[in-house]
């Protein structure tokens, strides 16, 4: 009893938290639950989850993006000046989205071909899209995108166009994360690459599928991000690569890999973006702001390592009896087998136990 309450808690913790914490900022100020400030706060979550989706793919499969924010800055800037050019938004949305896509499968041939760590791949690929964006746009900002801004402030029926897209997104990323066999797959290689190998499942294929996958979501996060701003920014989106990051592991995706929810990352974005918001709210300092977000991560991977840590850590002793007439000679006939018992909290459909990969 006390161990299904104890995996009850564990699953939905950071459910609790969201409302919690939801609660709390309601009361730290008064201006938490007006109707602009949520929908503020919802408008602002919408480019933060998309990248969040993406880091949480990949790193359940074992990688993830360092290069997020610099390609959603290039992908952003070519889309708003195609635009320019031909007034087009489907030609916007196809360049954005081929330029991110072309980005990430740069990442994914060093990563799976060359074997080069995700870390060092993406690090280099971050400051290489930056680089091509500052000298495409000569470093001044794209302005009068005219029309283009619908897509980042744009209302249908009084719900901003943002947030449709990323709600309709978000049903498509759970279908794939939860009823594909690439999704399926990508629990088994972050749970164990060797074991998904020998499976038979094709390794190769599933780390392009989730750059792919990634790049998608970052080329369409470009294009939100620079309506909303109503500008093509090739500076804009710095760090936003972190705040993917922090709103996956705050929602439970295991930074050991194998681990992570669609619905876990939705609320870690949702606890990321309100305590953005009430500490802007409250007036606090940018920079202590970034003090606590780097916090937040820290405290995050640190509580999945030490947990994973523990789980593992149990040792089942099984004793072996002797066989009926069996002779000993003096010496025990019980000899003792230590087997490392790892039970990890995964989703449905074949996840498998974390163990060595490559970041």
């Amino acid at each position: 009893m006390k161990k299904n309450a104890s995996q009850y808690l564990q699953k939905y913790t950071i459910y609790i938290v969201l409302i919690v914490l939801f609660a709390i900022c309601s009361l730290i100020s008064p201006y938490f639950l007006s109707g602009n400030n949520l929908m503020n706060v919802s408008k602002q979550l919408c480019v933060g989850l998309l990248i969040a989706y993406g880091e949480m793919i990949l790193i359940v499969s074992g990688f993830l993006d360092l290069s997020a924010g610099s390609v959603l800055a290039l992908a952003g800037v070519l889309s708003v000046s195609s635009y320019k050019a031909t007034g087009s938004m489907l030609v916007a949305v196809v360049v954005a989205i081929t330029v991110a896509v072309a980005c990430n499968v740069v990442n994914a041939f060093f990563v799976g071909n060359c074997n080069v760590p995700a870390f060092i791949a993406t690090l280099g690929m971050q400051q290489v899209a930056r680089g091509i964006a500052l000298y495409y746009t000569g470093g001044q900002n794209i302005l009068q995108l005219g029309d283009f801004v619908d897509i980042g402030q744009g209302m249908v029926f009084g719900i901003p166009v943002p947030v449709i897209l990323v709600v309709i997104i978000t049903v498509v990323v759970w279908y794939i994360v939860n009823h594909t066999r690439y999704g399926r797959g990508i629990y088994a290689i972050g749970g164990n690459r060797s074991a998904a190998e020998a499976s038979g499942i094709n390794t190769k294929a599933s780390i392009y599928k989730s750059y792919i996958i990634n790049g998608i979501l970052v080329g369409l996060a470009g294009m939100i991000f620079m309506a909303r701003n109503n500008a093509g920014l090739p500076n804009g989106a710095t760090g936003y690569e972190m705040t993917g990051l922090t709103a996956a592991i705050v929602g439970g995706t295991s930074f050991v890999g194998g681990i992570g929810t669609v619905s876990g990352t939705v609320a870690g974005a949702f606890i990321v973006g309100l305590l953005e918001n009430v500490m802007n709210l409250r007036g606090i300092n940018a920079y202590i702001q970034e003090i606590v977000k780097g916090a937040i991560i820290v405290l995050a991977v640190s509580f999945d390592v030490i947990s994973k840590s523990k789980k593992s850590g149990k040792l089942i002793i099984v004793k072996e009896k002797p066989e009926k007439g069996a002779v000993t000679h003096g010496t025990s006939t019980e000899s003792a087998r230590l087997q490392t018992a790892s039970k990890s909290q995964c989703p449905p459909e074949g996840t498998q136990p974390p163990d060595n990969k490559q970041l």
